[in-house]
């Protein structure tokens, strides 16, 4: 027979949240048997011994079904219906071909008769939709792979209806090369049927028949949609016969003894096949089992409607196999097939016999999905911790993210968030954080972490970077001003020391250094005569700006009592007060006392206070940062000076002097808004706290002096 291939590349399906297991031992190498729920080992009617899957996570549960008596089928364990991902590690060697088996008996567990429906996958691939139709049947899904990596997870996630539940879980190792395709390195062969044809028994031939323990169901079993328009004529064979099968892969002995014919001249079966349609590997499977008198000849060809090329070849057992009981096996490596599969065997014009079939494979390509392209780097993060988030096994990001992991949602996704807050994390911070290109939010904090800061310079695209309460030592890198998307950097109670990077205070950006009592704003350099030739000048240009600023500010007062009324307030609901001055500039914008309390976060950042009130920190909708002024004061006496105070203010604008916004009157509370300036207020730079960390020279201190004279002299003047 010939043998016909065309590349059919299926579509990639993903999923996930997870658990982990490690294999155990079984009597038969490269076997591994999980009573999943069960509490202890035990050794199966056939020989096989079955070990509790002794997991951290989901809850165990036992059944009782009506003629099911197998133990390993009388336990389960479920998982909660949410959007991880849980998942069985299984340790497997590398470069070797194996089948998984999991399977899945509802049994109504849960006693709400609401037959679940969840996913299946391989690590970062989608294997199956598990829908439970009944709840008495076992569904099973089997899938055979080449191992590319020391372990494997088989995650359950994303229920539709019910809880994610598994029954058992299998692992089976082959020896040869039966099962080899030249796409094994990108596809997994998901099996759809395995059909023992002629059997004498509904019961599935397996181990210890199988040393592979494949299971290979009885055509006698009546299932919808499967093995249905037999042909008339259709009749089981068998022998007791010894078959030759070359090879330890094929079909086991007990298998090849059986077989159907089509004594009127036809056999005919229609299938439905999981997962398809798609790109599939097909085998069949054919012993002359019958003594053939010598004028008898039993030669067929094989007919699958839509491959008119196929029916071409012509199977002669005898011939094709070199002898009666031996095996013969065409089939077609990568062949396209339908979801229902209809094939007849009919027998050629000069053949004296009906077509004779042993047994049928079929599986499916299933596209191995590559997985995050960050995986190999948080494995090695995680695997310097045993907590539960740390144990959470398979792709980071497919076929459902991790935990406490945000992903894109590209074919191959990256790692855009770390949320590991409060995780109990202890250590340095993991160096391989830094290599993640792609993280945009870093959340460390709340935990025992030690040591310095690292370079992330490597994450060109992080924008938060959460630190605080923690352990850390030593400096904030330089480093740290070359990430130019940096918004958000708090570091506060940690034991951080030396100097703050002066890039920092140059980004627009949030930044929390407090309790860190000897990291120091800004160089430290300077001497000491420096700082006190600097304090003296420092003093006096404050009392000349102190002076100019009175006269200002008197001036201003006296313009607006010559025009005041008894009883004048500002009026809260109109968004400006007028001045004078026709001039648009010359006016206040009114704010909303509920906006200025979202902008401060209900006055969550005090950064100064005096004589007049508090100051808050704010940042409006637009990110305009603020500084919020509370008054003290809401007596007649009070509001007089408020409202003159915004009237003076409103018309003064000046390069050198902070931008006054506008005011909020509300509720009895009286606020003026100003833009919020970095650094530190100019007291602390002349002579007060920040002089410790930068010390400011007599000429920068004459030139703040004149700067400042020219922000309000003309507006004296004027007055």
């Amino acid at each position: 027979m010939e043998y016909y291939y065309y590349y059919f590349r299926l579509p990639l399906l993903v999923f996930s949240l997870l658990f982990l297991i490690h294999s155990s031992s079984s009597q038969m190498p490269g076997f591994v048997s999980l009573d999943c729920g069960g509490n202890e080992s035990f050794t199966d009617d056939i020989g096989l011994m079955w070990s509790p899957d002794n997991i951290a996570y989901g809850e165990t549960a036992s059944i009782a079904v009506a003629n099911e008596t197998r133990r390993e089928y009388m336990t389960l364990r479920h998982f909660p219906a949410d959007s991880r991902k849980y998942c069985y590690i299984l340790n497997v060697t590398s470069r070797t071909r194996y089948l998984i088996r999991a399977t899945f008996l509802y049994g109504n567990f849960d006693n709400n008769n609401v037959y679940p429906k969840f996913d299946i996958s391989l690590g970062a691939t989608h294997w199956s939709n598990i829908v439970i139709a009944d709840a008495d049947d076992i569904e099973t899904r089997e899938l055979i792979f080449l191992a590319s990596t020391p372990t494997i997870s088989v995650c359950l996630s994303n229920a539709t209806t019910g809880q994610p539940f598994i029954s058992t879980l299998e692992l089976r190792q082959f020896n040869g090369s039966a099962y080899y395709t030249d796409f094994e390195d990108n596809y997994y062969l998901s099996v759809s049927a395995r059909i023992n044809f002629g059997a004498d028994s509904e019961a599935p031939v397996r181990y210890p028949d199988d040393p592979f323990d494949r299971l290979w169901q009885s055509d006698s079993v009546k299932k919808a949609n499967y093995l249905v328009d037999v042909a008339p004529g259709t009749t089981k064979v068998s022998t007791k016969l010894p078959i030759d099968a070359n090879r330890d892969e094929r079909p086991p002995e007990k298998v090849m003894q059986t077989a159907v014919v089509g004594s009127n001249g036809s056999l005919t079966y229609r299938l439905n096949l999981d997962g398809f349609p798609g790109s599939g590997w097909a085998m069949t499977y054919f012993a002359e089992i019958e003594d053939l008198k010598p004028d008898e000849s039993r030669k067929f060809r094989l007919v699958l409607p839509g491959n008119p090329d196929i029916s071409k070849a012509i199977v002669n057992i005898e011939e094709n196999a070199q002898g009666k009981y031996r095996l013969y096996e065409p089939g077609f490596t990568n062949i396209s097939l339908p979801f229902v599969l209809s094939f007849r065997f009919g027998k050629t014009v000069d053949s004296s016999l009906g077509p004779l079939l042993n047994a049928m494979e079929i599986n499916k390509y299933l596209e191995k999905s590559e997985g995050s392209i960050d995986g190999p780097i948080i494995s090695n993060v995680v695997s310097r911790y045993s907590s539960d988030w740390a144990l959470e096994g398979g792709d980071p990001c497919l076929p459902v993210p991790w935990s406490w992991v945000h992903c894109t949602s590209d074919p191959q996704p990256r790692i855009v968030a770390i949320m590991l807050s409060g995780k109990n994390l202890t250590g340095n911070i993991p160096l391989d954080l830094t290599k993640l290109s792609g993280l945009v939010e870093l959340w460390l904090d709340g935990n025992s972490l030690t040591g310095s800061i690292p370079d992330f310079t490597g994450c060109v695209n992080l924008q938060i970077i959460h630190l605080e309460n923690n352990q850390l030592t030593g400096g904030l890198p330089s480093s740290l001003t070359n990430l130019p998307n940096l918004k958000e950097m708090y570091v506060q109670n940690n034991m951080l020391s030396g100097s703050v990077p002066k890039g920092l205070f140059n980004k627009n950006m949030t930044f929390n250094i407090t309790g860190n009592k000897d990291l120091r704003k800004g160089s430290s350099s300077g001497s000491r005569k420096n700082a006190i030739i600097g304090a003296s000048i420092g003093a006096a240009v404050l009392l000349i700006v102190t002076i100019v600023s009175c006269l200002c500010l008197h001036k201003g007062s006296k313009r607006n009592r010559d025009k005041e009324q008894p009883g004048h307030s500002l009026p809260v609901q109109k968004p400006v007060v007028a001045s004078k001055s026709e001039t648009p500039t010359e006016s206040a914008h009114c704010f909303a006392l509920s906006d200025i309390e979202v902008a401060t976060k209900r006055f969550e950042k005090k950064i100064g206070s005096g004589g007049f009130g508090v100051v808050y920190y704010g940042k409006l909708k637009d990110d305009r940062e603020i500084a919020v002024k509370v008054l003290t004061s809401n007596s007649y006496q009070g509001k007089r000076e408020f409202s003159n105070e915004v009237t003076l203010l409103s018309r003064i604008h000046h390069r050198n002097l902070v931008q006054f916004l506008g005011y909020c009157q509300e509720d009895e509370r009286s606020m003026l808004i100003y833009e919020f300036m970095h650094n530190g207020t100019l007291k602390e730079h002349l002579y007060g706290p920040l002089t410790r960390g930068r010390s400011i020279n007599w000429i920068k201190r004459l030139e703040i002096a004149e700067d400042s004279a020219k922000g309000c002299l003309p507006y004296f003047i004027k007055s």
